[in-house]
């Protein structure tokens, strides 16, 4: 495995490529860019160059705020809300 190299993270299918390699505690760590997180190297596998997708920062931004409510959605929830159903009984 070397820089560059695309691979994937197989517990979550994690497909970056490698931008660091590390040794630490007799352990191969790899930093991938997609996530900047480093992976023990032996949870990772080759993966093809047609699973790596370059995912522009404006594409991360609408993600990230996919479904967010505006604050006078999130005003007029609260009013609806009535937290006396919610609330504990009884005494301890």
């Amino acid at each position: 495995m070397d820089k560059g190299d695309i691979v994937k993270y197989v517990p979550t299918n994690t497909v970056g490529k490698v931008v660091e390699i590390k040794e630490e505690d007799g352990k191969v760590w790899v930093k991938l860019d997609r996530t900047g997180l480093f992976y023990v190297s032996s949870a990772l596998a080759p993966a093809d160059a047609s699973e790596y997708k370059t995912v522009s920062f404006k594409e991360k931004e609408s993600k990230a705020f996919k479904g967010t409510k505006s604050v006078d959605d999130l005003n007029k929830m609260e009013k609806e809300v009535d937290i006396s159903e919610m609330m504990p009984s009884g005494g301890g």
